[in-house]
């Protein structure tokens, strides 16, 4: 198993074992510099909450619920912004906005949560 997706399979594991709290991820491979909760207001009066993980080494997660499952998004290469990317869905923020897609939708597809804004 590769040394990226052991972590991530214990994290899967905590999350799926836990009521996955926000505020604490247990992996000692990875230490957390600090988290970030962010309300989103979305199109068709949807909203998220987003917690964003920040680790001391460099790389980032984002934990949101989708479909009333939460999900650990880890980050990924993206032209602008920040894509997290956590099985078949995709969070795509640019600095106060983002949209959730569904990959298997196929490229260009519209977004299945679209239009979000950061909310005080």
């Amino acid at each position: 198993m590769s040394k990226l997706i052991k972590p991530l399979c214990v994290v899967a594991s905590l999350l799926a074992a836990s009521t996955a709290s926000a505020d604490t991820l247990n992996v000692p491979q990875i230490q957390l510099a600090g988290t970030i909760k962010q309300n989103y207001q979305c199109d068709g009066g949807k909203s998220l909450q987003v917690t964003y993980l920040n680790a001391t080494n460099g790389q980032s997660f984002a934990l949101l619920a989708v479909e009333g499952k939460p999900l650990l998004f880890v980050d990924t290469i993206a032209a602008s912004g920040v894509r997290y990317q956590a099985g078949r869905y995709v969070w795509w923020s640019k600095g106060n906005n983002g949209d959730l897609y569904d990959a298997m939708q196929g490229v260009g597809a519209a977004p299945i949560v679209a239009g979000c804004s950061a909310s005080p």
